[in-house]
């Protein structure tokens, strides 16, 4: 989609397992900090995973008390207080009219939420779910499927900040965060809004939803919380569940230099595709992700040349790596992608399903910005199907000015955004 509107990023915000804030997170991930540990959320003694990436306070009493806070299940919370950090660090101002929010000196109708989630209120549907079956139905709670359904998480940041703008839920496994943000920018170049807060978010650390990622064997059996999230590794052996949120503030790049916004980045286009093969496991032939690179290029107007450095997906699962690797080489040319540093986040904070493409592109963002790029931790043992320079164990210092954040989700969802430096 070619209009001529530039889109670009002034605002971030992001709660994580490292911080509750973008900031804290990625100078955490510059440090190469590990923010894995024992499961706090809930007794896993009889679980073979005892290991995960939760968020510790996150600030929620900034904007609710305890008892509105409790109309949301905790993944919409997580938007929320992105949102409401990614707000502030654009430099948007709101004023209360009696309990109403409304943005000052911007057109509200003209600002849209597009916020994802893979597996939406997980917690809500547990807890309702066990109420059911030890008291009744009568018991069951009036606010389940509000706080369940995938769209609430857009929906209460719309409310929340009186934003009139177009508003919905991309839900596409772990491609949902990267989606939301393809399809922020798309909003803001057809013309539909001048500000689209996008982003994804994911509370999925349950019993429930442990059990049923451990059943399928995509986690990690190693429950060494410094050891177990290993991307690339040959000894990788499944991924680390966690949880978070990220959203970014895109805004129409005329727009953000008539209000003076501190531009981050420019958002330069995405490449979507589907491997059309498996509900869980990813094509063999790396076809479908090598295409998702190519197009991401060729909507950013770039070649393999130009691409600085790319945030892989890295989930530390086997088939994962392996693919992805071919993938990129097949995308990039054999030659080039050996030259272009890949590193993979998941290491340090573990796999957040829908939020993890947003928390990776903030991520890109800080990385353009400071010319570092975030190591791949546990990165000890080569694996020949793995041959790529993936930034091991310690930050890099880099000339970026090109990068791509690749998100590949459970439905073949495959997904690549392409940043500039500005």
């Amino acid at each position: 989609m070619d209009s001529g509107r530039r889109v670009v990023v002034t605002g971030m915000g992001a709660v994580s397992p490292m911080a509750p804030t973008a900031p804290g997170t990625w100078d955490g991930m510059k440090a190469g900090r590990i923010a894995i540990r024992k499961i706090q959320s809930y007794d896993s003694t009889k679980h073979k995973v005892h290991i995960a990436a939760e968020v510790d306070d996150f600030g929620l009493d900034k904007y609710m008390s305890p008892k509105d806070a409790r109309r949301l299940d905790r993944y919409a919370q997580f938007a929320l207080v992105s949102a409401g950090e990614a707000l502030a660090d654009a430099g948007i101002e709101f004023e209360t009219d009696g309990e109403k929010r409304r943005v000052k000196g911007l057109d509200a109708e003209r600002i849209g939420v597009i916020i994802g989630t893979g597996v939406g209120g997980m917690r809500e549907f547990e807890e309702q779910t066990y109420r059911l079956m030890e008291k009744g139905p009568g018991r069951v709670s009036p606010l389940l499927i509000p706080k369940l359904m995938p769209n609430a998480a857009a929906g209460n940041v719309a409310i929340f900040w009186g934003l009139k703008g177009l508003s919905y839920s991309a839900s596409t496994a772990c491609a949902s965060g990267a989606h939301s943000i393809g399809l922020g920018a798309d909003a803001i170049r057809s013309g539909q809004a001048n500000i689209v807060l996008a982003g994804g978010c994911e509370a999925p650390i349950t019993r429930v939803g442990v059990a049923g990622f451990e059943n399928l064997g995509a986690l990690s059996s190693n429950n060494d919380p410094l050891r177990a999230s290993r991307p690339f590794d040959k000894d990788r052996d499944g991924f680390v569940i966690a949880e978070g949120a990220a959203v970014l503030v895109l805004e129409e790049y005329e727009h953000a230099k008539a209000r003076g916004a501190n531009i981050r980045a420019e958002f330069l286009g995405y490449g979507f595709t589907s491997d059309a093969y498996h509900i869980t496991a990813p094509d063999e032939t790396g076809d479908g992700p090598a295409r998702a690179i190519r197009l991401s290029m060729q909507a950013a107007g770039v070649s393999a040349d130009e691409i600085d450095y790319i945030n892989a997906h890295g989930t530390s699962t086997l088939y994962n790596d392996k693919i992805e690797t071919l993938s990129i080489k097949k995308a990039l040319g054999e030659e080039r992608a050996h030259k272009v540093p890949v590193s993979s986040i998941k290491s340090m904070i573990g796999h957040s399903l829908g939020a993890a493409g947003a928390i990776e592109a903030v991520v890109c963002c800080y990385a353009l910005q400071e010319g570092v790029l975030p190591p791949t931790m546990n990165y000890v043992t080569p694996d020949p199907d793995c041959d790529l320079d993936y930034v091991p164990n310690e930050a890099r210092e880099a000339d970026v000015k090109v990068v791509l954040s690749t998100s590949l989700g459970f439905g073949g969802h495959n997904a690549c955004l392409a940043f500039r430096r500005i």
